[in-house]
């Protein structure tokens, strides 16, 4: 084993700072590269559904307005 003790290891013979700061940068990044796709899908799912339905009530009020003229 490269050190004697728990404390050691966390220690890294003085570098430890630098090595977990790194490690927390590093699973930071990671988990926003996760995260960040995944809440953008959902806004996009949602801004879909929104224009669907703006589009759909456009449809709906153009065949009253044609069918009111039809009359």
């Amino acid at each position: 084993m490269f050190f004697d003790s728990f404390s050691d290891f966390l220690a890294m013979g003085g570098h430890g700072f630098y090595v977990w700061l790194a490690y927390a940068i590093a699973v930071a990044i990671i988990i926003y590269n996760v995260v960040s796709p995944l809440l953008r899908k959902k806004q996009f799912i949602e801004q879909h559904k929104r224009r669907l339905k703006r589009e759909q009530r456009l449809a709906e009020r153009q065949a009253a307005v044609e069918s009111g003229e039809q009359s």
